[in-house]
């Protein structure tokens, strides 16, 4: 009976823990250093083979306005091909706000992107999710309100990303009016818009000028969406134009190349990220022609290819490095850096996922990320977006905001107090000091089980993401909106309404 007794008292315990109210944690400020793996010749290096990748070779933008625009600029222009001196990158590069803020309809919500600030957003763009039962289905609306939910009940997320999962049982050319207000509508903290066509983007921008006024929007930075290079060296109209929308409203965007080394880049560390750094410095380089000073982010999305099966890998020793490389790189040009995330390839949460996760995340981390999309919920190479596994890399990302903390070295950090009360040959669970520090004192996880095997047996040898996706589960029943003003509310739903009529059901 006794036993019994204290397996429930636990069990109680961390049912408490976990069904406490929620107390949202303000974005990481970083008090470690960053991990510098190439020294200043390294670095310059890769910059100087990354500009004359820029002027001999050249970066095709298959967008009329854009080559008009580098051509007044003084760039080289010859049919798509664009050719650009250093001289004028570093000069756009100079433009860009070291740091901005975002703004939340919640100005508690608002995030400091750049400096030592690190930001987490959920995972994006997953056609599929492994849903709460661990079946991989076909994303819906539903599944993307929920993950919209979660992230905004998830105290260590502090934005409400864009695209977390694509919603299949909503027509392409209308499925972005529903994303952008799914994030207004249920959640309270900032978000991406559309980027997948440039109407999207503008529509996007509508929708926020409807939620925080013309003016507002014209002067503030309420959206931090995303936009990806085709890699090898080519920016096309499509993301050039969404692009250009975001800039000429005020908004920024991760400029970010989609490098698979091996496919998309060469067979080689640094080869690779001069590519890429090609590759961002020119389409951030061009923001600035659009409109100087507008906030943006140096991106990088980084994984290689197997040489056996062509397959993405994520979490390997040469990622890592790439990640280190971008993070000195976009330190270098004093521009915020996207990068890493909780990137596997894994097809369920399972040891790979983990390894790879937090391999990945670590790094992300230490290389002094600023923004990092995918930190929750990636499984597949980004095929699907797990509700367990959501969970479990939020606690993951707990731990590392605890880590990102520097140690105390104050009279209560160093326990003096504690080491002369108790002496030699006794213990310290007692003691004055351990009574005033043990609910803080280290961290304690809500999901990790540390308990005997008869106690985990006796609880239903639960696996973490089974005890992962009853967490979700618990969470989304909890759930409730945030307030939103209905006129606002309203305004919106008929700027949906009249542009559903617009648009087609199909693209053409």
């Amino acid at each position: 009976m006794e036993q019994a007794g204290r397996r429930g008292g636990r069990a109680a315990r961390r049912a408490e823990r976990i069904g406490g109210p929620i107390v949202q944690k303000r974005y990481i400020t970083r008090e470690i250093p960053v991990y510098e793996l190439l020294d200043s010749a390294g670095i310059d290096l890769l910059h100087d083979t990354s500009m004359t990748i820029l002027e001999e070779i050249g970066i095709d933008f298959r967008d009329e306005v854009a080559l008009a625009q580098w051509k007044e600029a003084g760039a080289d222009v010859q049919g798509e091909r664009v050719r650009i001196p250093r001289e004028l990158i570093a000069e756009k590069l100079a433009l860009i706000p070291e740091q901005y803020t975002q703004h939340a309809r919640n100005p508690d919500r608002n995030v400091e992107i750049g400096g030592k600030n690190t930001v987490f957003a959920p995972t994006f763009g997953s056609p599929f999710v492994r849903d709460l039962e661990n079946v991989r289905r076909y994303a819906t609306l539903d599944d993307l309100q929920n993950f919209i939910k979660l992230t905004y009940m998830t105290p260590v997320l502090h934005h409400s990303g864009g695209i977390i999962c694509e919603p299949i049982d909503v027509p392409v050319p209308k499925r972005h009016l529903d994303i952008v207000y799914s994030h207004i509508k249920y959640s309270d903290k900032p978000f991406m818009g559309v980027q997948s066509a440039p109407d999207r983007a503008y529509d996007s921008c509508k929708m926020v000028e409807i939620l925080f006024g013309e003016d507002f929007v014209a002067n503030n930075t309420v959206m931090t969406s995303v936009v990806n290079c085709n890699s090898p060296l080519v920016w096309d109209a499509s993301m050039l134009g969404s692009l250009r929308h975001y800039a000429q409203h005020n908004q920024a965007v991760l400029v970010t190349p989609f490098i698979m080394a091996g496919a998309m880049a060469p067979v080689a560390t640094a080869g690779a990220v001069a590519q890429l750094n090609a590759e961002v410095t020119a389409g951030l380089a061009y923001s600035q022609l659009v409109k100087p000073g507008v906030p943006m982010v140096y991106g990088s999305f980084l994984a290689t290819v197997s040489m056996q099966s062509g397959a993405p890998m994520m979490g390997t020793p040469e990622t890592l490095q790439m990640i280190y490389c971008v993070g000195q790189l976009a330190r270098r040009y004093k521009v915020p850096l996207r990068s890493g995330g909780m990137l596997n390839g894994s097809k369920v949460a399972d040891a790979q996922a983990a390894y790879e996760s937090m391999q990945t995340m670590t790094a992300t981390l230490l290389a002094g990320t600023n923004f990092v999309l995918h930190s929750a919920g990636w499984l597949e190479a980004g095929l699907s977006a797990g509700y367990a596994k959501f969970v479990m890399d939020c606690e993951q990302i707990a731990m590392l905001q605890s880590f990102s903390k520097a140690i105390d070295l104050s009279e209560n950090g160093l326990a003096m107090e504690a080491v002369r009360e108790v002496g030699p040959g006794n213990h310290y669970l007692g003691c004055a000091h351990t009574q005033r520090n043990y609910l803080n004192g280290f961290f304690i996880p809500e999901l990790a089980d540390n308990n005997s095997f008869e106690q985990w047996e006796a609880e239903g040898a639960r696996t973490l993401d089974q005890r992962a996706a009853a967490t979700a589960k618990w969470r989304l029943s909890q759930y409730q909106a945030p307030d939103l003003d209905p006129a606002v509310d309203e305004a919106l739903q008929a700027f949906m309404n009249r542009r559903r009529g617009e648009l087609p059901d199909l693209v053409s």
